[in-house]
């Protein structure tokens, strides 16, 4: 195994293995999240299956033979719902052209990865903004569960209100309070057992209690289906209009997987003397493919999971712990119709508790200093209210720079922020 220099990490294959089980059982909820999403956006569930699995099994396969990093590779939370409620549904772009737009964010991806822009460009943007959009980023999320499931509903006296509670709801509930002891009690693979006890739960519906069924048996095993691959324009992709969209994929994009890596990084304690994350070039080089890919095989973009710590906590530290977690999304590609029977109900659970873990970095934020809070608040709150990624962060950028200008710190706005606000602007009329 020199490959993965497990002696220089202090490691061995049996730890290895056992490490990537663990992080594959901590991400492999999005086998059925992710399409259950994109599907709520017209894309066939057993297509999104396929490109979900191929590009996880691929990607991740590819951070543990090029990098050697124990981190695994999936389409990202966020990132799915920014492409189906944003871009599909939200700016109606045609499903080709935004698997295009994603294909081609993966092309700027891999020219700031291998010119080392990626990082300078991070580096550029307020640490309080790159926080409250992954805080808004999880409220959406959020959101989007407690609305498939049933609890939050549209009114309109009010917007949205309590939903009734119906024997769908309430299974919903049971699910997420299953799930929530699951995840505080720290079982292995939590989100995944939730997910199987919640339609196990829901498969009574309609034929004990509850007037609709909801499970119901469509088969063990299929072919694939390759109907979204190449299926992508890429020159309606390029049309002037859909620039704000590639721009925002990308921008996204770079917060969720660089955050990663250094959370990732510190908790194995992967990093050099600086503290930097180890083979970061090589890591965001397959990160960058990876999404590339995801518009190739059709799918949303393909990011880094911060549940891969749930591996490195098990010991993994070379990329032995990716290839093993890789292989284990082989045998999902022959198993659309089981998987299909999952209702969404069942995948709102989840959906609700990563936007949980995706509160964190709010404890970061300056709440003491207005020209810090303000912005970061009006990003965070404006992703869920407006139903889109892209409006929280048009004016969480905006509202910074228009703050630090009002308290005399211009000195706070770099030149590339400047670059920024030109685009935001830019994307307020265009994008409506």
């Amino acid at each position: 195994m020199k490959i993965f220099e497990l002696e220089k990490f202090k490691s061995d294959v049996r730890t290895e293995i056992l490490a990537g089980i663990t992080t594959f059982l901590a991400c492999a909820y999005i086998i059925v999240v992710n399409p259950a999403i994109l599907s709520q956006a017209g894309m066939s569930f057993s297509a999104v299956l396929t490109a979900t699995v191929l590009v996880s099994l691929v990607s991740t396969i590819g951070m543990g033979l090029y990098a050697n990093n124990p981190i695994l590779l999936a389409p990202g939370m966020g990132l799915n719902a920014f492409f189906a409620f944003t871009l599909v549904l939200g700016m109606k772009m045609p499903v080709p052209t935004a698997l295009g737009a994603v294909f081609w964010s993966g092309i700027v991806f891999i020219l700031l990865s291998v010119f080392k822009v990626r990082e300078m460009i991070v580096d550029s943007i307020p640490k309080s903004l790159q926080k409250a959009i992954a805080c808004g980023i999880g409220l959406f999320i959020a959101f989007i569960g407690f609305k498939n499931g049933g609890l939050v509903v549209s009114s309109p006296a009010t917007v949205v209100t309590l939903g009734k509670m119906t024997p769908e709801t309430l299974t919903f509930l049971f699910g997420l309070a299953l799930t929530t002891i699951f995840i505080i009690r720290k079982v292995t693979g939590g989100l995944l057992l939730g997910i199987v006890l919640t339609t196990l739960i829901a498969s009574t519906l309609g034929r004990g209690w509850g007037e609709d069924v909801l499970v119901s048996y469509k088969g063990l095993t299929a072919a694939p289906d390759f109907s979204l691959f190449f299926n992508l324009d890429f020159v309606g992709s390029l049309k002037f209009a859909y620039i704000p969209a590639i721009f925002s994929l990308l921008f996204t994009d770079l917060f969720d997987t660089l955050s990663t890596f250094v959370g990732v990084s510190h908790a194995g304690g992967l990093i050099d003397e600086n503290g930097k994350p180890l083979r970061i070039k090589k890591s965001l080089i397959v990160d960058a493919v990876a999404t590339t890919f995801s518009g190739l095989v059709g799918t949303s973009p393909t990011t880094s999971y911060i549940e891969s710590a749930a591996g490195i906590q098990q010991g993994g530290r070379t990329g032995l712990t990716s290839v093993t977690a890789g292989l284990l999304f082989l045998p999902f590609l022959f198993l659309s119709p089981l998987l299909s029977m999952i209702p969404s109900i069942a995948t709102a659970p989840p959906l609700v508790l990563v936007g949980v873990f995706m509160m964190k970095p709010v404890l970061d934020i300056k709440w003491d200093e207005l020209d810090e809070a303000i912005p970061a608040f009006l990003a965070m709150l404006l992703i869920p209210l407006t139903f889109s990624i892209s409006n929280g962060i048009i004016w969480g950028f905006l509202s910074y720079t228009v703050c630090k200008l009002a308290s005399g710190k211009a000195k706070d706005i770099s030149g590339f922020l400047y670059v920024i606000n030109i685009l935001c602007i830019m994307m307020l009329f265009i994008g409506h």
